[in-house]
């Protein structure tokens, strides 16, 4: 218990330390938040390939001296409504398309810095640093956290019908396209922003674990999506406390490894919960 008081007094000290708690507090919510309608989508590993894109964009942007937030933000926009047009057109299956750009993106990315030499660690990229995070990242991801989740609160209504029946959603006069691409805008925002710290290879996880975590005690969309947030902004301070409290642990896969144990547990309850209702 002493290890633990001594790392959140830690967090409170160091003021880099307190920079990736709001930046990675901010970006878990706004993940949670839309790995919701993507998990229920069946979209939860577009998160997965955003990142591997915004790792092949920022290694290029690196490697010629240029604005990493510059290249890799309009990169992935582009992609994330190139995967959502070749999606509804059918023109190749979605996991197919994921793999494909993923992993091409990700090798471009480390082929670039590779060759050009560039003096970058590419452990931090892949896999994230806290040490990577400036005042100005704070204030960059403040400017883009919050319009995130002011838009999913504007548009809660139409983004849940979306989500649950599109073809019903399209029925009713909703614009399905256009609340589609704003999920996806919203997702690759938050993607680039949150690479900083967790890496291309965890913060997919951010989407990921969350929602489902949340699913296996609530069944109502609101319920959710609150429960989803809650438990991401949670695991986020909890996986710094990890972080600051044991040694050479990795903030990102501190992060992760926390949100591993909540699903696991939330598993658990779910399961005791059903056999105490059969009885």
């Amino acid at each position: 218990m002493n290890v633990v008081m001594e790392a959140i007094r830690n967090i409170f000290a160091y003021e880099f330390l307190l920079r990736a708690v709001i930046v990675g507090t901010l970006i878990s919510v706004c993940a949670a938040l839309l790995g919701v309608s993507l998990v229920l989508k069946r979209f939860s590993m577009m998160g997965d390939g955003l990142s591997h894109i915004g790792f092949g964009a920022l290694a290029v942007s690196v490697a010629f001296g240029v604005s990493s937030m510059a290249v890799s933000l309009p990169v992935v926009i582009a992609v994330a409504f190139l995967m959502l047009w070749l999606g509804d057109k059918g023109k190749m299956r979605g996991d197919a398309l994921i793999g494909l750009m993923s992993t091409g993106a990700l090798a471009i990315g480390v082929m670039v810095v590779s060759i050009s030499g560039t003096n970058v660690n590419l452990m931090d990229f892949l896999f994230g640093s806290v040490f990577a995070l400036t005042q100005g990242d704070v204030y960059i991801s403040l400017c883009l956290a919050i319009p995130v989740l002011v838009l999913f609160v504007l548009f809660y209504h139409k983004i849940f019908a979306v989500t649950f029946d599109g073809g019903f959603a399209r029925a009713t006069g909703i614009r399905t396209g256009l609340y589609t691409s704003l999920i996806a805008i919203l997702t690759a925002v938050t993607i680039v922003i949150g690479m900083r710290f967790m890496g291309a290879l965890l913060i997919s996880g951010l989407v990921v674990f969350p929602p489902l975590t949340a699913m296996q005690l609530c069944k109502k969309f609101r319920n959710v999506v609150l429960c989803a947030a809650a438990l991401s902004g949670l695991s986020f301070f909890l996986g710094m406390v990890l972080c600051v409290a044991i040694p050479n642990c990795p903030a990102g896969a501190g992060v992760i490894c926390v949100n591993l144990v909540l699903f696991l547990l939330f598993s658990l309850l779910a399961r005791v919960r059903r056999l105490v209702a059969k009885d």
